[in-house]
């Protein structure tokens, strides 16, 4: 068994809100799904725009939990783990600092186990780090883990900076049964998944301590109505939705209402084109 435990600490309201949607069977907000959907949208004048509560409420950092006792150093350096059958997972996301800024070249260390829920100790299966891009970008192609006693389903993942401490956190699947009774799962550390190609789709930003210095960024937009599009600021959403934006098609992933900032491009949690 996997004895792990949490040593987070968070935001009491903004945990209690996350925990009354999902035990009423709402879709929660994109803004408590751990996701820092306004993490790109400063302006060019140097000033930021209002920050995500993951950047701004007293709990911005992604919540650290536990790593259990079957992590092992010097995984490969590989960013695609075709270790074993399974269904195939594909997650991607990015890294940002205290302003909300992306973070290039920093270390994440996946682990998990494999289809039937066991860990390989002795190799390195299931097993690999990564760095993210110049934008922040990680992407990691996997399988979705096995169940074993005691747990849900989860991913085991280390972020650290170039410098800065590491956090050691895990990731967990929406709608899975045994995020009921798992004592360490965290809604907040809730990946946004979908299924897509005979596999699934999951989508995840960590929020990491790293100083930064709010500035402008090349995806910067102030724009209140959609350039030729049908997307609108105030309206409702339903994934599967389709809006077009500046001439390009979207798909809506998550159920939410569209704010200024939330425009398809500048959200891929929200927007995939399509």
């Amino acid at each position: 068994m996997d004895s792990e435990s949490n040593t987070g600490t968070g935001h009491v309201s903004r945990k209690a809100v996350l925990r009354a949607a999902l035990a009423a069977g709402m879709a929660a907000p994109a803004v408590l799904m751990g996701v820092p959907a306004l993490a790109r949208t400063l302006t060019d004048g140097g000033t930021p725009l209002d920050l995500t509560p993951e950047c701004d409420d007293g709990d911005d950092l992604t919540l650290p939990q536990m790593e259990g006792p079957y992590f092992k150093p010097n995984s490969p350096l590989r960013s695609s783990l075709p270790d074993g059958a399974g269904t195939r997972l594909t997650v991607s996301g990015y890294v940002f600092g205290r302003a909300c800024r992306p973070v290039s070249g920093v270390l994440l260390d996946f682990w998990q186990a494999d289809n039937n829920g066991a860990y390989d100790n002795t190799g390195f299966k299931f097993r690999g780090h990564q760095f993210t891009g110049a934008d922040g970008s990680f992407k990691l192609t996997t399988i979705v883990p096995g169940l074993y006693p005691g747990r849900t389903r989860h991913l085991h993942v280390k972020v650290q900076a170039p410098g800065r401490p590491i956090l050691t956190t895990q990731l967990y699947f929406p709608n899975e049964p045994r995020n009921n009774t798992d004592t360490i799962f965290d809604p907040r550390l809730l990946m946004t998944v979908r299924d897509a190609g005979g596999g699934r789709e999951a989508a995840f930003d960590f929020v990491i301590d790293v100083p930064q210095n709010p500035g402008p960024t090349p995806t910067a937009t102030s724009t209140t109505t959609p350039p030729g599009g049908t997307w609108a600021a105030g309206r409702a959403y339903a994934a599967g939705d389709r809006v077009t934006y500046g001439g390009v098609g979207y798909v809506c992933l998550q159920a939410h209402t569209a704010i200024t900032g939330w425009e398809p491009p500048n959200v891929p949690a929200l927007w995939r084109v399509g």
